[in-house]
């Protein structure tokens, strides 16, 4: 009688239980070791607002890695986001590094619409009509909700005037 009970300890260390077993050990072992630390991703460095005059906003162009910055009626807007659109090959890039003010507000995407003297005065916006106002305003308002305001346009030679 003695032989049955050495039979049902011998299959329980079969082979397969003991690879069973092992499975066991592995599930549990995967399943409470400790998690990696989790690691944040590097943000943009901080941006500081300051005054731009046009021969300083020009090269923020986003050509060069430069972010893509655009200025209407004063505003300076970070549109590095619709690089795809304000960028070098976007459809508005005339517009980059640029004051797009009298583009935006005449809904023309041509370089005549930009200022060509950069040293001279900021375009003023004079022989605008009521509904290109209303169009510019429309547009400075989607700036202003969808991105970051990083500066000010202002004349040359009146960068510390405030």
């Amino acid at each position: 009688m003695d032989t049955p009970a050495v039979a049902e300890v011998a299959s329980i260390a079969s082979p397969i239980n003991l690879i069973l077993l092992s499975l066991l050990v592995l599930l549990a072992y995967m399943r409470l070791r400790p998690a990696p630390p989790v690691t944040l991703p590097k943000g943009a460095p901080p941006t500081v607002f300051r005054s731009f005059t046009p021969p300083e906003l020009k090269p923020f162009n986003g050509e060069n890695n430069m972010p893509v910055y655009l200025a209407v009626r004063g505003r300076v807007f970070d549109v590095t986001p619709g690089r795809n659109f304000y960028g070098p090959g976007g459809p508005y890039e005339n517009f980059a590094g640029r004051d797009a003010s009298r583009g935006l507000a005449s809904g023309s995407f041509d370089e005549d619409m930009l200022t060509k003297n950069l040293e001279g005065p900021l375009d003023k916006l004079e022989g605008l009509g009521p509904e290109e106002l209303e169009a510019l305003r429309g547009w400075e308002e989607r700036f202003s909700e969808k991105y970051l305001v990083v500066g000010k346009l202002v004349a040359v030679g009146t960068e510390g005037t405030g």
